[in-house]
């Protein structure tokens, strides 16, 4: 089959495909679905770095294990199941393991100055969207684990909230409330802003 014929179908159709080894279905699967997948992360994980990993083994795990899903229409969900279990994953080894700073080097070129990234935003380097869009990233950053998760599947991926709940497994009366919840503090934080 022609390249572009893979463009043309639909996401469950690439899921049906990939099951059955088509290799170019996963392949179109995969390239359609990494930017949400990024997004996802970049809101998520407090640090910057971590998100390509994570990103990376998010669409490793969809493609090694694509012959698991039983149903192609929950797709999206089972994805959104992967990016939340590697999220929680991430988090538990980061209390495992806590960030350090070195305060025994002293000459300038290696002081912890250096170490440490200025947040702030220099207005010759980035217009007001951009600064903008950072704000909000931060604000959602700040948000307890529970809301963020909310927040980003309901938002950023689309989600019901039937699925928000079956993904994190919650009722879908406790996925509405931290929906509001994450909202609420959203606006108050960035009340200044907008």
């Amino acid at each position: 089959m022609p390249g572009n014929h893979y463009k043309k179908m639909s996401l469950e159709e690439l899921v049906v495909l990939s099951q059955k080894d088509d290799l170019k279905a996963l392949e179109e699967l995969i390239r359609r679905e990494q930017k949400n997948v990024f997004a996802a992360f970049s809101y998520l994980s407090k640090k910057r770095e971590n998100v390509a990993d994570l990103t990376q083994e998010a669409l490793l795990k969809v493609a090694r294990n694509i012959h698991n899903l039983k149903n192609p229409k929950n797709f999206k969900s089972w994805l959104n199941q992967i990016i939340s279990n590697l999220f929680y994953d991430e988090l538990r080894k980061k209390q495992r393991r806590p960030d350090v700073i070195s305060i025994d080097e002293d000459d300038e070129e290696n002081s912890i100055k250096t170490q440490l990234p200025d947040k702030k935003c220099k207005p010759h380097e980035k217009c007001l969207s951009t600064e903008l869009e950072e704000m909000i990233k931060e604000a959602i950053r700040d948000l307890p684990e529970q809301f963020r998760i909310a927040i980003i599947l309901r938002e950023l991926q689309g989600l019901s909230y039937e699925e928000i709940a079956e993904v994190t497994n919650s009722s879908v009366g406790t996925v509405k409330s931290r929906i509001a919840r994450a909202r609420g503090k959203l606006q108050d934080g960035l009340k200044s802003y907008i």
